[in-house]
């Protein structure tokens, strides 16, 4: 008897360790500093502690990245001008190593964002104002884009919004619509999506403005799907909308997430909310470079909890680990991953002294072993 107990025992440690370990998947920029591309490491939710696993060989600016539902496959956007493209590749996650395996034009400039299901991988090109479609094949590869959305007209930032910037596309939570924010007009697109179609994936619902020179960037949902909290890039605007099933967004709150004595730059980055639904994070660049916590009360409202330094320059992204005990920013321009401990009652956030050293590190995602 006593052996069985020793065996459920070693069992249940065995697998409450299991549980602890993920993968983190870093996309990176290339052309500044020595990279390889996409990066895999094995982090510890219950110690902070990583570990290198594995890398991409070669793979031009990969700076946002989008794991399939199997947890088989990575897709990357390729950021370079003119030349930019979209890949995809074989992941295995047990090892850590990412495979290539197609790659096609993005047929707009600057791929900034991307998303996928079982059918479609979905982008949202930067400078090249438009949104592209392309379908997935049965080995994971990508076709040719099968659908572009051109968005078109500016804004009265006339150094920023000259013309229009998609800047991100997000799956509504029934995957019924995608929500797409256009940095460039001010406006975040809702389309119907039918997943299914040769090359109409995509059709346009409607729009929602928000406040002129805002610049909409990234957007997240609630946790229930009834509300969406939208980060806007150029003016630091955090902007609460209703959502119902229909696809509308209502607009029923706005502030900012600057402090009151802040003078500076404002370049606000990611928006993302922890594993249980009851905080907010934003991430804010040029002379800010810091985070904002806030708390998600009942009624979608929002209550700023703190806001402190990242500890580095260029927050373009961060990742809360799956269990909610850490949060870790990736810094662009101080080429590193810095960990913080999260308190999962109070969303504050504690420096670990632990770091990720990496060349300019973009887009951070989690995934099962």
């Amino acid at each position: 008897m006593k052996g069985l107990y020793m065996l459920l025992f070693s069992a249940l440690a065995f697998t409450t360790q299991a549980q602890s370990k993920f993968n983190l998947l870093i996309g990176t920029y290339t052309n500044t500093c020595q990279s390889k591309g996409i990066y895999v490491y094995e982090f510890d939710a219950a110690s902070g502690e990583f570990k290198f696993k594995n890398s991409s060989e070669n793979v031009i600016s990969p700076s946002y990245l989008s794991v399939s539902a199997d947890n088989k496959f990575i897709y990357a956007v390729n950021e370079n001008g003119d030349q930019s493209a979209v890949s995809a590749f074989g992941y295995n996650a047990k090892s850590g190593k990412v495979t290539f395996l197609n790659t096609n034009k993005a047929l707009g400039a600057d791929p900034c964002h991307l998303i996928n299901d079982d059918k479609n991988v979905i982008v949202a090109n930067y400078s090249g104002g438009n949104i592209v479609v392309f379908k997935k094949k049965a080995d994971g590869s990508i076709s040719e884009v099968r659908q572009v959305i051109q968005h078109e007209g500016k804004g009265p930032n006339a150094a920023r919004q000259e013309k229009a910037h998609v800047h991100m596309v997000m799956f509504s939570p029934d995957k019924k619509f995608v929500l797409s924010n256009d940095l460039g007009l001010d406006k975040v697109f809702i389309y119907k999506y039918n997943p299914s179609s040769k090359n109409e994936m995509l059709t346009l619902k409607g729009s929602v403005d928000v406040k002129p020179g805002s610049g909409p960037r990234h957007l997240t949902f609630s946790k229930d799907g009834k509300f969406v909290y939208l980060i806007q890039e150029l003016d630091a605007t955090l902007t609460t909308f209703s959502y119902d099933k229909s696809g509308n967004l209502k607009k029923i709150a706005e502030t900012s997430i600057l402090a009151k004595d802040f003078k500076g730059g404002t370049g606000a980055a990611a928006i993302k909310i922890s594993p249980d639904g009851k905080f907010l994070y934003v991430t804010d660049r040029v002379d800010a470079n810091n985070i904002s916590v806030y708390k998600i009360l009942k009624n979608g409202a929002i209550e700023l909890v703190e806001q402190q330094s990242t500890l580095g320059k260029g927050p373009r992204d961060f990742a809360i680990d799956p269990t909610g005990n850490y949060l870790l920013v990736g810094h662009q321009y101080t080429s590193n991953i810095v960990i913080f401990k999260r308190d999962k009652t109070s969303g504050k956030l504690t420096d670990t002294g632990k770091r990720i050293e990496l060349c300019s590190p973009v887009g951070l995602v989690f995934t099962k072993i």
